[in-house]
């Protein structure tokens, strides 16, 4: 079966909370916009696609979770209620949902806890999927550099062009992977958080580079739950 462009895929569901509306108006009612715009990305000859932003909103207008308008259903059989379960398994059985975060800089991530909304304008550009639903707000940041790939065959390694997937609502422990700012750094960095004789390090997995001391100047912005190499 051919994989179906993430663009398609949310249609096909935005048409669907519509059919469950009773119809394009009443569906444009519910996400407070005006019929005339529903008609450019839901009307028989879409002239517009359903962006991230438009999308969370209209998960967020019919209750669903984030990402719900990014799944495929076209396998699935709809019940009352407006649920889906997949046809040839039991009622209880729930498709996988995936979550979208967006891929941020660096010098973005920098920033990211002083933002007031998720994530500034721009970095909703480009996103990467996980089956991980994030305590916080959340982001992917890439790996620059090699101070985070450990030596042959120590674990964990993450080389350079790796993606981890950082959640702002997880605390940061000791052992714990995370994104910090150092003093007044523009930039975030990638370390591991470690403790010893009672004061905070972050520690590169190369060992050749130095310990870094959180002398009250560093701020954690989040922790590595998840991470992703592309060949």
């Amino acid at each position: 079966m051919n994989m179906k462009e993430i663009t398609q895929i949310r249609l096909e569901n935005a048409r669907g909370l519509a059919e469950q509306a009773g119809g394009n108006t009443n569906f444009a009612n519910k996400i407070d916009r005006e019929p005339t715009q529903i008609s450019r990305f839901m009307g028989a000859n879409p002239t517009k696609n359903i962006g991230n932003r438009l999308a969370r909103h209209i998960e967020t207008c019919f209750g669903k979770p984030k990402g719900w308008l990014d799944y495929d259903y076209s396998d699935s059989v709809r019940q009352d209620g407006g649920a889906y379960y997949h046809a040839n398994t039991a009622p209880t059985a729930q498709p996988i949902r995936y979550y979208r975060y967006p891929v941020i800089s660096a010098i973005q991530a920098g920033h990211f806890a002083d933002c007031v909304v998720p994530y500034p304008a721009g970095m909703e550009e480009r996103h990467e999927a996980t089956d991980y639903q994030a305590k916080g707000q959340a982001f992917w940041l890439e790996v620059k550099g090699d101070s985070m790939t450990a030596p042959a065959g120590a674990t964990p390694s993450i080389p350079e062009g790796s993606f981890v997937l950082v959640d702002t609502g997880i605390e940061a422990t000791p052992g714990k992977l995370v994104v910090a700012q150092i003093d007044e750094s523009n930039e975030a960095t990638f370390k591991k958080l470690i403790e010893d004789g009672g004061q905070k390090y972050l520690k590169a997995l190369n060992p050749a580079y130095p310990l870094i001391h959180c002398n009250g100047k560093c701020r954690i912005i989040g922790v590595a739950v998840e991470a992703k190499t592309k060949l």
